[in-house]
């Protein structure tokens, strides 16, 4: 299993609860209804960020995280290259991304902690 990190930079002309508004309620939807997304992407998660100020810390460099999860590597290829991924989701990734200002990881995991620890 292989795992697709993107880290998200919002349009800068929005808020940050329209960049998560627009990533929750339409996007989404959209990426999913693709048929090599459901074919080939194994779990789908976003994360958004909090808006805190950490003491001695930098602003946050991101405004979220699209991970996806795929059984190889050849089927990232698949869904990124798909003719209708191209046609309705890149177009939609435009409204409401700074594709050029995103971050890229494509990860292999190794769990090291799963689960909750609890004391008996």
């Amino acid at each position: 299993m292989v795992k697709f990190t993107i880290l998200l930079r919002k349009r800068p002309e929005m808020t940050h609860e329209e960049f998560v508004q627009y990533h929750r309620t339409k996007h989404a939807p959209l990426f999913m209804s693709v048929p090599a997304v459901q074919q080939h992407v194994r779990r789908y998660v976003q994360g958004h960020t909090i808006p805190l100020v950490l003491p001695g810390m930098p602003p946050f460099a991101y405004d979220g995280t699209t991970e996806l999860w795929f059984d190889t590597h050849e089927d990232i290829a698949k869904v990124f290259g798909d003719e209708e991924y191209l046609r309705l989701i890149r177009p939609d990734e435009m409204k409401f991304l700074d594709l050029h200002g995103c971050g890229f990881l494509l990860l292999a995991e190794h769990v090291v902690l799963s689960g909750v620890l609890v004391d008996k």
